[in-house]
């Protein structure tokens, strides 16, 4: 089980933290969005996805966000 707000597993509730998209700042609505996760220099980043669709050449390319 992965846990969004980086808390512990131990099956205390934790508020999952809301999700902005990094390229256009679009926030998620609902519990579970179907965004692209990306983990670039340590650090996660989320994208919509729109921005996912219109990136997606860079994104299986695997070049970092600041290429697109």
């Amino acid at each position: 089980m992965t846990s969004l707000s980086g808390g512990s597993d131990d099956g205390s509730a934790v508020e999952p933290a809301s999700l902005v998209c990094a390229r256009c700042g679009t926030p998620a609505e609902g519990p579970q969005p179907t965004w692209t996760c990306s983990v670039e220099n340590g650090v996660r980043q989320y994208f919509c996805d729109t921005c996912s669709r219109e990136n997606l050449r860079a994104i299986e390319g695997r070049l970092d966000s600041a290429w697109w």
